[in-house]
């Protein structure tokens, strides 16, 4: 307008109509200005509830992944070398104790079963010889018609004979309890939790096919580095995380001995009967490290917006404006906040999906 102003007024001061002209044209310039200055957009209100920040002098804690299992857990595997002929449980079945479990092929006891049985016949059979030779000479040396060193001999062959027949039956014995073992049942009464082998697989001595889980108390069981394993004793109270519940535990079990590839400790916690938790579950443990003054957020008041966490922070006007954060470990429904915040600062914490950066917040505050 100023441009216009400037161009028109030298010619609008040669008539009183020009003057009149310029007047209206000045006039009409200022009321468009004050209708642009007035026509500003109003922030958008958003309903929502805000909370103002502070520090707690909170429990240190180092976090640490668990799994839940058993007291009462066994891993059946089978005392002989074979392939696996028969699974007959499934996971997740309920098994009386002396159950049959699975069957691995005997073919190579039956072998030694057989054997044996050749061997105890033989060493029997030597055995009835060298009795009746015994009885004969026996009778023989009271009539002395033989020398006592011929008699001594078969003394001696006899009790040879007598402890063949003894170790050819403990053999015997033996294999054919190895065939037993070819079928293996259940030591106790429980739940088959996992199955680590199907048949045709080689079984061998030591090595688990089936996990068995009985009524027991459950456990939460972790691996702890040196550092941490130092400052704990079994009886020591720590807080067990199982999604967004907090279960109290007590370590109940602490090896001494580290692993010599991983460098920690096997700890054990014991849970509580309503602990409310599945065995296998996967759980994160929290050791006491000491105490700090700690800033948390509600996990619910963090926000994900192009890829940045972040949470809505509210001026003393009332305005919102997305801040990037740094976050720590979550404690229940809460939130470690490491770098981005400050006490004192309010957040928004409901309705997020209507906030954005320039909305003026409403609703009320929840502290």
């Amino acid at each position: 307008m100023n441009d216009v102003q400037t161009r028109f007024l030298p010619s609008l001061k040669r008539t009183p109509v020009a003057l009149v002209l310029a007047a209206a044209l000045l006039s009409a310039c200022g009321h468009q200005d004050e209708a642009a200055t007035s026509g500003a957009v109003a922030p958008r209100n958003v309903a929502a509830q805000t909370t103002k920040l502070a520090t707690q002098e909170q429990q240190g804690q180092t976090l640490l992944t668990g799994t839940v299992v058993s007291s009462n857990q066994v891993q059946v595997a089978s005392r002989l070398m074979g392939y696996i002929r028969a699974i007959k449980v499934h996971e997740g079945q309920t098994v009386k104790a002396g159950e049959l479990l699975f069957e691995v092929d005997p073919t190579d006891i039956q072998g030694q079963v057989a054997q044996a049985r050749s061997g105890l016949a033989q060493a029997q059979a030597n055995l009835a010889n060298a009795k009746a030779d015994y009885e004969r000479f026996g009778n023989l040396y009271r009539e002395q018609a033989i020398p006592r060193q011929q008699w001594d001999q078969v003394q001696l062959r006899y009790k040879v004979a007598q402890a063949q027949v003894a170790a050819a039956q403990a053999g015997y014995d033996t294999a054919g309890a190895q065939m037993r073992y070819a079928s293996v049942t259940s030591p106790i009464a429980g739940v088959v939790v996992q199955k680590m082998a199907n048949p045709g697989d080689l079984a061998a001595p030591g090595r688990p096919v089936l996990v068995i889980e009985g009524q027991g108390k459950l456990q939460v069981q972790t691996q702890v580095p040196g550092d941490v394993f130092d400052r704990i004793k079994i009886g020591d109270k720590v807080q067990v995380y199982a999604g967004d519940r907090i279960v109290p535990g007590t370590i109940a079990q602490a090896v001494p001995a580290a692993d010599p590839m991983s460098h920690t400790h096997t700890v054990k916690i014991d849970l509580p009967a309503d602990a409310g938790v599945d065995s296998g579950s996967f759980v994160r443990v929290g050791f006491a490290v000491g105490s700090a003054p700690q800033l948390r957020v509600p996990q619910s008041a963090v926000v994900d917006r192009a890829g940045m966490t972040g949470v809505f922070v509210v001026d003393k006007d009332g305005i919102a404006h997305f801040r990037l954060v740094r976050l720590g470990a979550q404690v229940g429904r809460m939130v470690d906040v490491q770098a981005g915040l400050n006490a004192g600062d309010t957040i928004v914490t409901s309705n997020l999906a209507e906030v954005e950066n320039g909305v003026k917040i409403g609703g009320g505050s929840r502290g």
